[in-house]
């Protein structure tokens, strides 16, 4: 294993620091949106900022799902009603033409992704006509090399759909499975024989996906660590391209579907440190690098070799390797970022059509960037992607000096340099092996939003 690709568990470090915080998909985050900024004021800010010489990533959110996943905490519409789609997707295309006037030019689309809900609960036709209106409004790659991924739940898609997204551009897949465990799948309402996955895997294989990503979800009711370990194994001989492994956080005051969870079937915060301990272990040993955060991925995946060459990013879509795009999103709740701007539509179906059907766009809040909030994300995108910082790199991109601009933080970061979460000099601020699993604690150090108090402030537990 590669000195960069080590994790040090340290059960004493791991109880006294509190991982609860920002995932950084966004420096400042969604908390810092202002619905008082006007649509008008947030689109001329982010046309102005935007580099017309950039590509463009594009994002789709098609909120419907047939069942209810008991977990989950996405923006999603439950209904049987396949007619609701044809409605949503006319808005959405309504709103494409308006942000294809504002953004597109001839700025190539290197990254594409379809989110939910779930995508495939359109027809094929209607992915057809989706991708249609997305290529007459936008420049769509034609020669396979773009990043284009869509969610898949093995349970809605048949081999003919997975056909069709083949051929209309997809490259890239990702399966929602969670756990392989019947009690387990019972107890979230989602019953996913594992038959069904491996059908969806092998096909994606076939039709000539390039990468496969899996998602599993620790900390769901009736998990044991043999149980997750049993899944582990499974998914491990499936073999895909990349693994998320996302932690389940109990909120059935905010996330009304997570009531039918009882949280007396929830494994204890023990078990639960047992289980990432055995997931980290075991993806190791199978030879996935650990990206960061929830994030595994092959030695040879985009990846894993964008980390290897300091070109890792990160935006609302995760780990990414265009950082070089901005990020035009369309539907409902869809954040968008461009320029110095991000804005996210409205979060409810019947607002976000109104006001496509008003305006031509969905605008409902978002944030003008700072100096200050471009030097903190540039910091905090560094050590969430590559876990270390040259102070001289920041310098030199934003003309300031470091220890100065950041001298309160280095003064805080001084306690996570004692406990060995960091090293820390004046040339370089690396994470240690035993820091990687804390790494949105020390780079909430950096964050303005919070409170130096709450940034370093110890807890009994993390999860």
């Amino acid at each position: 294993m590669s000195s960069t690709n080590r994790i040090q568990w340290d059960l004493d470090l791991i109880r006294r620091y509190d991982l609860s915080g920002p995932r950084y998909t966004s420096y400042p985050t969604a908390l810092q949106f202002d619905p008082e900024l006007s649509a008008t004021e947030l689109v001329e800010a982010g046309r102005s900022s935007a580099d017309q010489s950039s590509p463009l990533s594009l994002y789709v959110h098609i909120p419907f799902c047939e069942h209810v996943c008991y977990y989950c905490a996405c923006n999603k519409v439950i209904t049987r009603r396949r007619d609701k789609a044809q409605p949503y997707l006319d808005t959405v295309y309504q709103e494409m033409e308006q942000l294809s006037r504002w953004y597109s030019g001839d700025r190539q689309v290197n990254q594409l992704h379809w989110g939910g809900g779930t995508p495939t609960f359109i027809s094929d036709q209607q992915m057809r006509d989706l991708m249609t209106h997305l290529r007459s409004n936008f420049n769509l790659r034609d020669d396979d090399k773009g990043d284009y991924s869509i969610e898949v739940d093995p349970r809605e898609a048949q081999d003919t759909s997975l056909q069709v997204l083949r051929e209309i551009g997809f490259n890239r897949i990702s399966l929602g499975v969670q756990d392989l465990d019947p009690q387990v799948q019972e107890a979230v309402n989602r019953i996913q024989p594992t038959e069904q996955t491996l059908r969806v895997l092998h096909t994606s294989r076939e039709l000539g996906f390039k990468s496969i990503n899996m998602d599993l979800i620790y900390g769901l009711p009736h998990q044991t660590l043999d149980g997750f370990n049993a899944t582990l194994d499974s998914v491990i001989e499936m073999s895909p391209d990349r693994l998320s492994v996302f932690n389940y956080a109990h909120l059935p005051d905010r996330f009304r579907s997570q009531r039918h969870i009882q949280a007396e079937h929830l494994p204890s915060p023990e078990t639960k440190l047992d289980i990432l301990q055995s997931t980290i272990e075991k993806l190791l040993a199978a030879g996935y690098v650990y990206i960061g955060m929830d994030h595994f991925a092959k030695p040879n995946d985009e990846l894993a070799l964008a980390q290897a060459n300091g070109h890792l990013h990160r935006n609302f879509q995760g780990y990414t390797t265009h950082s070089d795009c901005d990020l035009v999103a369309m539907g409902v709740s869809a954040i968008s970022q461009i320029g110095d701007v991000y804005y996210q539509n409205e979060h409810e179906i019947s607002a976000y059509s109104q006001a496509v059907a008003d305006r031509g766009n969905a605008v409902r809040r978002g944030v003008k960037l700072t100096t200050d909030d471009h030097i903190r994300r540039a910091v905090i995108t560094q050590l969430i992607c590559h876990f270390e910082l040259k102070p001289a790199q920041i310098e030199s991109d934003f003309g300031i000096s470091f220890s100065h601009y950041f001298q309160k933080e280095l003064e805080s970061l001084g306690q996570f340099a004692e406990d060995g979460l960091i090293s820390l000099n004046a040339d370089l601020i690396r994470v240690t092996d035993a820091g990687r699993l804390l790494i949105r604690r020390i780079c909430m150090a950096y964050d303005a939003y919070i409170p130096q108090e709450t940034a370093t402030r110890r807890y009994s537990r993390i999860i």
